[in-house]
């Protein structure tokens, strides 16, 4: 482990670069390195955050009040001994890059998470989370999750259905309060089909991409290449030299409504199942575009709403994604999402919710 510090700024750890200092910072990448600083936090009774890829994270401008684990560990394994899986057992360490898992899984011909290609982050967040893209989500792949249970001081795995996966949700998420997980993910198992074809795609966009019909398959290859593509043009793929990948990735979830409420709204609002009876979900990013708030709101004052004098805005190619233009703060990020979260709600009746995990602020 390495040497506690202090006062580090935290914004250097997240995708949006935003972020007041850490009390105490400790960096940890190895399992029993985990396990020992999370115990060390509890013992001296101080507050605990859990940062890794920082991808899905908003933190305060005032930093955060205690210690800050930074989570490292990388490296997978492959198990392709047991043929009664259907075909290989792929685990990562937490701190794992999430992309780099996937490029080796396609180019391997491991099927099963190409979908889920250049989204940023570590694998250790994305069950927590139940990261998803394109039609496919984590808790499709997912065999079991490793964890240290802190109330129990204990190791503990999960099986898939042990999680209680939900639409961007899990037990994990559900169990953590203001950044501070009960369970401290380890390691992630995920079970994978064989052979270069993709799983059928089930998103019409990427379908189309693809020149194939929803539900049909393609090469594993081409839809990892089309996905990026698809990523990138919504600015969804970290880039360092351009600021409309400096955000969190989606500020908000696509909001599920029951049908009654889903009546309600126009014709054309696209509408898509929850997987709920009763319940249907829709398009956040339409209902911000049609509520008024276009792709580059907030970067000039023509229109009399440069909430954070330009210092943050909708990203200039996708309404979902809040972004830091450079020098701006949690507090701009947060006043841009706050007038689109509130002309949505005026126009529409339905409040989004965000999506990042909110670290000493709120909206």
């Amino acid at each position: 482990m390495t040497v506690p510090v202090t006062g580090t700024r935290l914004a250097d750890l997240t995708t949006a670069r935003v972020g007041g200092p850490a009390r105490t910072l400790v960096a940890a990448s190895t399992e029993s390195e985990i396990v020992e600083a999370v115990r060390a936090a509890d013992a001296a009774g101080e507050s605990l955050l859990i940062i890794s890829g920082g991808s899905n994270l908003l933190i305060g401008d005032d930093g955060f009040d205690g210690t800050v684990l930074h989570i490292t560990s990388t490296g997978f394994t492959v198990n392709d001994d047991d043929a009664t899986c259907g075909g290989v057992m792929v685990k990562a360490q937490a701190g794992q890059d999430w992309d780099e898992l996937v490029r080796y899984t396609v180019m391997h011909a491991f099927s099963g998470l190409e979908a889920l290609s250049g989204i940023p982050g570590s694998t250790g967040a994305t069950p927590v989370q139940n990261v998803g893209a394109y039609g496919t989500d984590v808790s499709q792949t997912i065999a079991t999750v490793r964890t240290y249970d802190r109330e129990t001081d204990s190791i503990k795995s999960f099986t898939n259905f042990e999680l209680k996966f939900g639409y961007r949700d899990s037990l994990l998420k559900r169990s953590t309060v203001d950044g501070s997980p009960r369970y401290v993910v380890l390691s992630v198992e995920f079970q994978l089909g064989l052979g270069r074809m993709s799983k059928p795609v089930r998103y019409a966009e990427l379908a189309r991409a693809l020149g194939i019909e929803v539900g049909a398959r393609a090469y594993a290859n081409d839809v990892r290449r089309e996905v990026l593509k698809l990523r990138a043009g919504k600015g969804m793929v970290l880039d360092a030299p351009d600021p409309d990948t400096w955000s969190t990735g989606s500020f908000f979830t696509n909001p599920i409504v029951a049908q009654e409420v889903a009546d309600r709204l126009p014709d054309e609002t696209p509408r898509y199942p929850s997987g709920a009876d009763g319940q249907v979900k829709l398009s956040a990013a339409w209902l911000i575009e049609h509520a008024g708030f276009s792709k580059g709101f907030g970067l000039a004052d023509d229109d009399g709403h440069a909430a954070a004098g330009g210092r943050a805005s909708l990203s200039t190619k996708h309404t979902l994604a809040v972004t830091n233009r450079g020098g701006a703060s949690a507090s701009d990020l947060l006043a841009v999402a706050g007038l689109v979260r509130d002309g949505v709600e005026r126009t529409f009746g339905i409040r989004l919710e965000p999506e990042p995990l909110l670290i000493n602020c709120k909206l």
